[in-house]
C-alpha cells in the first residue's frame, strides 16, 4: 500500500492511497489548488474520495473534485449537513460495504460530534493489504483482523492536557470537548492492544494536537507495543 500525506491536523486533512491499480482520497480538507500540485495535476487519476464529517479541514475541496469528475464517498448525514448534492455524491451506510475498483471499502461508525461520521476499513483485493483509516473519534468500538496499515486519529496525551489546564494554558471546556470528540495515546495503545497487530507494518498517528501531545513520545510507545514503523503526520 502507497500512502501520500497531502495534509493532516486542524488546518486541513487529505491522504493519498493506492495498491497500484486504484488510488483514493481520504477525506479533503485542503484547497483543490493544493491537491492538484501534490499529485502532480494528475488528479483525475483518482478513483474516488472517501469522507469522514463535514467540517471544513475534512471537506473542503470535495465539490471541486466532484466537478473535475471524482465520485465523492460519505454518510447522508455528512451531505447533508454540507449541503452537497449531486450524481458524483454517493452516500454509504455504517457496516454495509462497497467496491472501489479493486478496493474493498467497509464503511464504520465512530464517536464524534458530527453528523454521521465514519472510519473506513479498506481491503485491497490486488495486494491484500488491509487499512483503517480513523480521526476525530475518541474511541473505536470495533475489532478487526489482519490489518497492515492503520492511518488512526492520536491527538492527546490525557496527562499533558491534564497539566495544561492545570497552568491555564487552555480552558477547561476546550479540554472537556477534547475528551469527548478526540482519541487520546491512551485510547490509542488499548486499541492495538484489542486488535490483531499479528499482520501491522505500518501505523500513522494523524491529528496531533499541536499543544496537548508529543511527537516523540507517541511515536517510541506505539513502535515498542507494535514493532511497526510509525509514522507522525
Amino acid at each position: 500500500m502507497e500512502i501520500k500525506v497531502l495534509a493532516s491536523g486542524s488546518s486541513g486533512n487529505a491522504y493519498r492511497i493506492s495498491d497500484g491499480e486504484t488510488a483514493l482520497l481520504l477525506d479533503t480538507g485542503i484547497p483543490i489548488r493544493v491537491i492538484k500540485e501534490a499529485l502532480n495535476f494528475q488528479v483525475r487519476n483518482l478513483d474516488g474520495c472517501l469522507i469522514t464529517h463535514e467540517p471544513g479541514d475534512h471537506i473542503k475541496a470535495a465539490a471541486d473534485l466532484a466537478k473535475a469528475g471524482i465520485n465523492i464517498y460519505a454518510s447522508r448525514g455528512t451531505f447533508e449537513t454540507a449541503r452537497l448534492a449531486g450524481h458524483r455524491f454517493k452516500s454509504v451506510k455504517a457496516m454495509e460495504a462497497i467496491q472501489i475498483n479493486t478496493f474493498t471499502v467497509l464503511p464504520f461508525d465512530v464517536q464524534h460530534d458530527a453528523q454521521e461520521p465514519l472510519g473506513f476499513l479498506i481491503t485491497s483485493i490486488a495486494t491484500g493489504d488491509k487499512l483503517l483509516y480513523f480521526t476525530d473519534t475518541y474511541y473505536v468500538k470495533y475489532k478487526f483482523d489482519g490489518l497492515t496499515h492503520i492511518m488512526g486519529e492520536c491527538n492527546y496525551s490525557s496527562d499533558i492536557i491534564r497539566s495544561n489546564v492545570e497552568s491555564g494554558h487552555i480552558p477547561a471546556k476546550l479540554a472537556a470537548r477534547v475528551y469527548k470528540s478526540h482519541m487520546s495515546l491512551d485510547t490509542f495503545l488499548a486499541f492495538l492492544k484489542a486488535n490483531d497487530m499479528s499482520r501491522i507494518r505500518q501505523i500513522y498517528l494523524l491529528h496531533l494536537s499541536d499543544n496537548n501531545s508529543d511527537e516523540e513520545r507517541f511515536k517510541h510507545e506505539i513502535q515498542l507495543l507494535t514493532g511497526a514503523e510509525v509514522y507522525v503526520c
